[in-house]
């Protein structure tokens, strides 16, 4: 719908009591968050509850995002605190996908048998394994990270970025202009044999050549297990092949150990620069390995979302500050805690658009279709999921947000390089299907 419907008779409030509470399932992994309202039927003639869900790994060996489901947490008491979404009590359940394509596959099936509204600011690079029982059971898969192909084409899919496959776009032109030699190092996945033709389709949109084929528009593409502890024989290729050039790294949560192999070679040489896409490198791990003084001085780094100090998410930050109840796993600075912010911010905008004391997934899902609008307070630009507001790319055809942001470490914080945002929607185009 392109608007908030007229009501006919106010909503009936959702009450509660002063205090919230945490009730946990008895599956392992699974956790419940909702208030203490009154329930529908109750004497408060509450509405229906809306429950979502939002899984992430935890406690893997390769990439961790205990920060997502907390956040999700945080924002339902949040919610809840001021009487639930438009009268309607926020439950969120929580999932743990360990990272493998039969614990995605278990969170979805989960997600199916507790007849969630919406899948809702998750991470899982398993998109085959979890797309297909959410596709089964019509459970919309709302703010994805943006780490799994099938998140920017499956019809349940409604992003809010424009995934890694923008972030590694952008990479490549904010290296472009700069770098006559390139050296991409990313894990030898699935999921990371689509970021070279990425990177180098942004190169040759910001190339020295003007775009031409040149030796500059072509990365040089380094596989690196996505697990290890030590990457020397990576760093070491690197480097070689990037003499008065740059190396970008996208291992996740391995690109510190990476780095720190890097950083420990002998001739580095001040000639190339280093850089990375947000979620690889952050301000937690520039403070952590000297600030100015360290190796990411100087550093570009490739955003979806304005830097971590914007004021526009001083409301985020109002929340975990008073909801979170001091849960060290959630970083403001972490884009898979702002990528579950923004997604809820999405979830309470439709469900507010949606004059029903009863929102299911198959009404949710319509609400998105027909063009509920949401607003993100200039975190994104307007999110909205019309056949006509997608990019229509083979490769990435429902990606609604194709924007970036170019940042760069000075003195020991990471900042804007460019103001605003930079919109990478013809380079994901050229990157074509194949990417």
């Amino acid at each position: 719908m392109t608007g908030r419907q007229q009501r006919s008779s106010p909503p009936r409030p959702f009450h509660r009591n002063p205090v919230a509470r945490v009730l946990c399932t008895v599956t392992a992994g699974v956790s419940v968050v909702t208030g203490c309202g009154v329930l529908p039927g109750g004497p408060g003639g509450s509405r229906e509850p809306v429950t979502v869900m939002t899984w992430a790994p935890e406690g893997t060996a390769a990439t961790n995002m205990p920060g997502m489901p907390a956040m999700a947490k945080a924002y339902a008491r949040w919610v809840n605190a001021a009487g639930g979404i438009d009268g309607h009590e926020l439950r969120v359940l929580t999932c743990n996908e360990r990272n493998t394509s039969a614990g995605a596959a278990d969170c979805a099936r989960l997600a199916a048998k507790k007849d969630v509204t919406a899948v809702v600011g998750s991470y899982s690079q398993h998109g085959d394994a979890f797309m297909a029982p959410l596709e089964a059971a019509g459970i919309p898969y709302l703010g994805g990270y943006g780490i799994a192909e099938r998140e920017f084409s499956s019809f349940v899919s409604y992003p809010v970025n424009g995934g890694q496959a923008a972030l590694l776009a952008g990479n490549g032109m904010q290296l472009g202009g700069e770098c006559d030699r390139v050296s991409i190092v990313r894990p030898d996945t699935i999921t990371g044999d689509a970021m070279p033709e990425l990177l180098n389709s942004g190169l040759s949109k910001g190339g020295k050549s003007g775009g031409d084929k040149g030796e500059g528009d072509r990365a040089t593409d380094i596989r690196a297990a996505e697990d290890a502890t030590d990457y020397t024989d990576s760093a070491e290729r690197a480097r070689d092949n990037a003499s008065d050039g740059c190396v970008t790294a996208v291992l996740g949560d391995r690109t510190e150990t990476f780095f720190d192999s890097y950083r420990r070679l002998p001739d580095i040489g001040a000639d190339i620069r280093i850089s990375s896409v947000l979620g690889s490198v952050g301000q937690p791990l520039v403070d952590r390995t000297g600030g100015s003084k360290g190796l990411f001085e100087g550093a570009y780094v490739t955003g979806w979302y304005p830097q971590a100090s914007d004021p526009a998410w001083g409301p985020m930050r109002d929340v975990i500050r008073e909801h979170a109840f001091g849960d060290d796993s959630i970083d403001p600075a972490e884009p898979g805690v702002q990528t579950t912010w923004i997604a809820y911010t999405a979830l309470k905008s439709v469900v507010e658009s949606i004059d029903r004391d009863k929102i299911s997934s198959a009404t949710f899902s319509h609400a998105l279709d027909k063009g509920a609008k949401v607003e993100t307070g200039g975190l994104t630009p307007t999110l909205r999921w019309r056949y006509e507001d997608m990019l229509g790319s083979p490769g990435f055809p429902r990606i609604v947000n194709s924007e970036v942001t170019f940042q760069v470490v000075r003195e020991g914080r990471l900042v804007s390089l460019k103001d605003g945002f930079v919109d990478v929607r013809g380079t994901l185009s050229d990157a074509g299907p194949s990417a």
